[in-house]
Parts: C-alpha cells; structure tokens; sequence
C-alpha cells in the first residue's frame, strides 16, 4: 500500500480521536464554542463517510516525548563495562 515501512492504516479509533481534537482545539488552546459531544459526534461522522469513499489514513510511529534533560536518552548510552 506505501512505499513506506514505518506507516501503517490508521484505525477508526485513531481517526476519530486524531478528528475530535481538531474540532475542540486549535494547537493546544480550546476553543471556547467548542462542545466534547458534538466533537465527537463529528468525528465519528466523517470516520464512517471517509471509509464509504475509500479512503485510507495512514500513521506513522508514535513520535517520542521532548526531553529538556541533559542525560542521554537509553539508545544513546553506553553499554555497562563488566
């Protein structure tokens, strides 16, 4: 399906929550109009009317937490010394 390995079909459940929360915030601020139900609602709307078109979301890998610390990441450090 892609020339991608990394990405994979994304599923109902990841569209809808990926979707709700575009419909309630802007980045990370809410917008105050912005009602949880009708969200979510929506979402689930456009989830069932994408599939009845034939369209397929891809995801890619879960991208990793920022890190404000100085101390290197477990795939960064060195292998214990016996």
């Amino acid at each position: 399906m892609t020339d991608h390995p990394a990405l994979r079909p994304a599923t109902q459940e990841e569209v809808a929550e990926a979707l709700s929360f575009a419909l309630r915030f802007k980045g990370r601020r809410p917008f105050p109009q912005a009602n949880t139900l009708m969200a979510e609602i929506t979402a689930a709307h456009l989830v069932e009317h994408l599939q009845r078109c034939g369209l397929y979301v891809m995801k890619g890998p879960d991208a990793l937490a920022p890190n404000a610390s100085h101390h290197p990441s477990a795939g960064e450090r060195e292998p214990d010394k016996p």
